[in-house]
């Protein structure tokens, strides 16, 4: 099985649009803003990103904008409530490459449909994984690691967050464009993943960058490559695997933002503009680039061409890693 060979983020990352002037339409938004988040409060880079944009949207919306947090089945929950939202404009789904194009792979009766239910608002960008390996293992580069693992096969493990999830299919895309073998740890907690991968019980593993940073300058794991098409902001000394003659090999968690479906297209138009006007500030950027998040911004256009390739990719990816559909 071959994976299409567009980049996760190939011909997409781009600044941002040029930032237009921000009309809001007439009577939006009259009431409090809520953004609908598929995850726990404090659950990491997708709760921080989130509450970042919810702060500089206050700065520029006469309402508040909130967040509001609904885990639960693989972000399922969450990203059904954003579909059956009032279509007014007033409840905005914040949402991910996860919920988007991989749940659609890994369940029956998935309760809303990524295409169908939702208004596209935004591409926000791409946090990618890192590839991390035990210090002791003898590699210091992806063509070492590659080297290793076919002279060892079905000996290296790697650990994940857990079946289906990002650090997952990025092994299993890893695995598939290399040729190699390796064993697939699942974990419920990626910290008990971290102290087996210091302790040399699995050997490598693949993590969002702002997740293995704080390892990798502790000096307790050894980077090897950011599954990228450019270097990340918060590990810029890290070269990508791009760089390093593999550019089909780009893996992260991508964010979106996503209105239920017919919403008039002047919130649609108006929420877009003022998003981009953030990616856009100096401060707004920044503080989303130290979550790890590679921006990309634009018209909901992008977002559209990129969930329609990625519910394919993310499909192929599930299919090879022999996961079932639930």
């Amino acid at each position: 099985m071959t994976l299409p060979r567009r980049m996760l983020i190939g011909g997409l990352a781009a600044m941002p649009v040029a930032a237009q002037a921000v009309t809001l339409p007439p009577g939006w938004p009259d009431r409090p803003l809520r953004i609908i988040l598929p995850a726990a409060g404090g659950a990491g880079t997708a709760d921080t990103l989130a509450r970042i944009l919810a702060q500089e949207m206050d700065k520029r919306l006469p309402q508040r904008t909130l967040v509001d947090n609904r885990p639960g089945a693989n972000g399922n929950v969450g990203a059904t409530a954003g579909a059956r939202a009032a279509p007014d404009g007033h409840t905005i789904l914040f949402t991910w490459a996860g919920t988007m194009a991989t749940n659609p792979a890994l369940h029956r009766n998935l309760p809303y449909d990524p295409q169908r239910d939702f208004e596209p608002v935004m591409l926000l960008g791409n946090v990618p994984n890192v590839l991390v390996v035990n210090n002791a293992l003898p590699v210091h580069s992806l063509a070492e690691l590659t080297a290793y693992l076919k002279a060892h096969p079905g000996q290296v493990s790697f650990g994940s967050s857990g079946n289906g999830s990002s650090m997952h299919l990025a092994g299993e895309l890893y695995r598939q464009a290399t040729g190699t073998e390796m064993v697939h740890v699942p974990y419920n907690g990626i910290g008990q993943g971290f102290t087996d991968l210091y302790a040399g019980r699995i050997q490598v593993m693949f993590n969002l960058v702002t997740g293995a940073q704080p390892q990798i300058r502790a000096g307790q794991v050894r980077a090897i490559a950011v599954l990228s098409d450019r270097r990340s902001v918060v590990l810029p000394d890290v070269p990508t695997t791009a760089e390093l003659g593999m550019p089909g090999l780009e893996f992260g968690s991508w964010f979106c933002l996503m209105l239920p479906k017919g919403t008039p297209a002047p919130i649609v138009q108006a929420l877009n503009a003022l998003v981009n006007e953030i990616l856009l500030d100096p401060e707004g950027r920044q503080r989303l680039e130290a979550q790890g998040l590679d921006i990309i911004g634009g018209g909901p256009e992008r977002l559209t061409a990129l969930l329609a390739s990625e519910i394919q990719r993310h499909a192929a990816l599930v299919r090879f890693a022999g996961l079932s559909l639930q």
